[in-house]
């Protein structure tokens, strides 16, 4: 085939898809199906209840597969580590685990707990409970011997507690730390940790603080204090931390070209260590060193269970605590780097370490952000890391502490402050979510600073509570919208926002977006009363004065045929023809109407679809025999689909909707409910007499298209069409 004929016949192709295009364009898209109310629906599909399946009878189930994954739920372990890729990630697990293990030797795990820790200790096992008789002092062994049972005690049930908890699936409470939350909690965190280790750094000695403002404070005091910084301390956080930024530079610009980053914070805690002890740091320029580490492990103890009765409040206090701070930080490193944190496994795993942990006199503990930082940064991937640094720790703690005793305090904290970047590079999150969403803007910067000046326990349970609450006052104020018809179409959008969407004549279509119940249903009420353009309240108000003023003039009138009866009878004569005429047809009257309300009621038992028993009332008590204003709609149409349950607040605001507008002469409809909110309404006897399925309908279109079909009482017609 030639070029040219090549050429031809691709423009040919190209022609005809561009015709197929274009005719598809064309077309129109066409509905037709009959009109569609629940009851007509459930009918149509032949719906019926789901059974509750008994979830006992799952627990219950013993089978292999079964005893398999509860297994590996347990223990995932078993899971992960045969699959373990061991040349790619063991040398990294290894050198984290190295780096952290080092770092972990001059303080504990969290501040947060150890504060909790000690002021249980404290109020428990006060000094003066330990002074001796004769010069009273303390009797320092004593009092540090006792409080060691109390943390040891305390960190065994801190752990069953946790462990009880994660077998109950308590883990569910993660849903309420949103992405806003756990950041700028964590960000708030890391200020904290940055703010702490500005001690080391300028070689000061402050003061111990806890509580509220305790991190404002230990800063303002910082800041107090700057004359007495020491030089050599100061000049070694500035080497140790230049020389970590230019490591991290050359892994960013090397990553390519290197078979593992190079491990920076383990080369500098080894070489700082090595130099301090080589120029004697500590001795000739006043360097704040680790110092003597204790050697030995201490064998395992029963704790004692006396002390439980006095402990069993903040053990739960601190595991609640503990359990937070800890997913937290699970959910950063998840969120970065794409896996998912099983809470109720972190909550078991915490409590069995703290369980454990007690029994050889271990106090509470939590996770270590700034250790996290290290361990992430330091090329870890997964929990040998942990294991490797747990190792390690053992290791120095019964042979090789003492090699470790001039690490300087100051390299420690250049590495926390360093690898606290990301952290910190969390402030931009305020620009982002400015932009694209301030109501989760609000969520992170009051979580921010709750937590900066309530500190991490108090500053997370606030951020919580304002949170939930921020929930509730969106779902107090939805947007409330009046919708109209797009051209041609059965698609129904807010007239406010889509200037082609058209009012539907005679019919009023509201919707919500957001659920009803008992914190909104009366705002509910009451915006689609304004939405509707009339003042239903005082309508109503009105037809019942006119209607009672008339029934008092009958009663009136009814009064003086009994006098003129009374008056004739003693006279012997009789009434005027004409009077007694008058009188009997307002009786007439009178009785009519009573009938027709009756008849009225029984006309919507029969022909509840169309539900106009207004129409019927008698001609005396109608809006425009009464010389009130008429609505200038027939018909209300809710749209109920972004109902997701109904509550009895609900429900009786949505009868009252309906007795409203039937009150002025306006039938209403719901539409778009959900199946488990149609079985709601049914459990809370939503439906009656006046109120049946027939009122609700699939969607708004079918309820607007009977509502122009039903404009007043008629029957229902089965073969009713919709055809868009």
């Amino acid at each position: 085939m030639e070029p040219s004929e090549a050429s031809g016949q691709r423009d040919t192709q190209a022609l005809l898809s561009t015709t197929q295009e274009m005719e598809l364009r064309r077309r129109d898209y066409h509905v037709e199906r009959p009109l569609l109310n629940q009851k007509q629906l459930e009918e149509l599909g032949r719906w019926s209840s789901v059974t509750g399946t008994h979830q006992w009878r799952t627990w219950l189930q013993c089978s292999h597969a079964r005893a398999r994954a509860l297994l590996l739920q347990y223990l995932p372990v078993l899971a992960w580590l045969p699959r373990y890729p061991v040349r790619d990630w063991l040398l990294g697990d290894l050198l984290s685990g190295l780096s952290v293990a080092i770092m972990q030797l001059p303080q504990g795990t969290f501040a947060v707990m150890s504060v909790m820790v000690g002021s249980v200790t404290e109020s428990l096992a006060p000094d003066e409970d330990f002074l001796q008789d004769l010069n009273s002092t303390v009797n320092e062994t004593a009092r540090d011997a006792a409080r060691v049972q109390l943390a040891s005690a305390l960190s065994v049930l801190v752990g069953l507690f946790q462990v009880g908890l994660g077998l109950v699936h308590f883990g569910f409470v993660v849903t309420y730390l949103s992405e806003p939350l756990v950041h700028g909690y964590t960000t708030a965190a890391s200020v904290q940790v940055f703010i702490s280790q500005l001690k080391y750094v300028f070689g000061l000695q402050l003061s111990s603080r806890s509580g509220p403002l305790s991190i404002i404070y230990t800063l303002l005091e910082v800041c107090w204090k700057l004359p007495q910084s020491v030089v050599g301390t100061m000049v070694t956080a500035l080497v140790a931390g230049v020389v970590l930024v230019v490591v991290k530079l050359l892994n960013d610009k090397l990553q390519q070209h290197l078979p593992l980053p190079i491990p920076g914070e383990l080369l500098t805690l080894i070489g700082a260590t090595g130099i301090s002890y080589g120029v004697g740091l500590k001795h000739r320029f006043g360097v704040d060193v680790v110092g003597d580490i204790p050697a030995g492990l201490i064998p395992p103890v029963a704790p004692n269970s006396q002390l439980f009765a006095k402990l069993v409040g903040n053990a739960f206090a601190i595991a609640v605590v503990g359990f937070a701070i800890a997913i937290s930080l699970g959910k950063i490193f998840a969120l970065r780097h794409g896996y998912r944190v099983d809470s109720n496994q972190e909550l078991v795993a915490l409590g069995l370490s703290n369980l454990i942990g007690g029994v050889f006199q271990c106090f509470p503990v939590s996770c270590s952000m700034s250790r996290s930082l290290v361990q992430e940064s330091t090329g870890g991937n997964t929990q040998v890391a942990g294991a490797v640094s747990s190792l390690f720790i053992l290791i120095i703690i019964v042979k090789l502490g003492e090699l470790f005793q001039d690490l300087p305090k100051a390299v420690l904290a250049a590495a926390i402050i360093v690898n606290l970047k990301g952290m910190l590079m969390q402030f931009t999150d305020i620009c982002s979510l400015w932009k694209a969403n301030r109501m989760d803007l609000l969520i992170w910067l009051v979580t921010f600073v709750a937590t900066i000046l309530l500190n991490l326990d108090l500053g997370l349970a606030a951020a919580v509570a304002f949170s939930l609450l921020l929930v509730v006052f969106r779902t107090q104020l939805p947007h409330y919208s009046i919708l109209g018809q797009v051209p041609d179409t059965d698609i129904y959008r807010d007239v406010a926002e889509y200037s082609e969407a058209r009012e539907v004549p005679g019919v009023k279509v509201f919707r919500s977006s957001a659920t009803v119940y008992f914190a909104n249903a009366e705002l509910y009420s009451d915006t689609l009363k304004q939405k509707c353009g009339i003042d239903v309240d005082r309508l109503i108000s009105r037809k019942k004065k006119l209607l009672k003023k008339k029934e008092l003039k009958l009663k009136r009138l009814l009064k003086e045929e009994k006098l003129q009866r009374q008056a004739a009878a003693s006279k012997g004569t009789s009434v005027s023809i004409n009077a007694n005429t008058s009188i009997r047809d307002i009786e007439s009257n009178n009785m009519e109407g009573s009938k027709a309300k009756v008849s009225a009621g029984k006309e919507l038992e029969d022909t509840a679809a169309s539900g106009q028993e207004d129409a019927k009332a008698p001609d005396g008590s109608t809006l425009k025999a009464l010389g009130l204003p008429q609505p200038d709609f027939h018909s209300l149409v809710l749209d109920l689909g972004a109902l997701s349950f109904v509550d009895t607040v609900c429900l009786k605001s949505l009868k009252n909707i309906f007795r409203d507008f039937r009150e002025i002469e306006v039938e209403v409809y719901m539409a778009a409910c959900h199946t488990p909110v149609v079985t709601q309404l049914e459990a809370g006897h939503f439906f009656d007499a006046s109120i049946t399925k027939q009122h609700l309908f699939a969607s708004v279109h079918d309820a607007v298209v009977f509502a122009l079909q039903h404009p007043r009482s008629g029957p229902v017609s089965p073969v009713s069409v919709t055809q868009l």
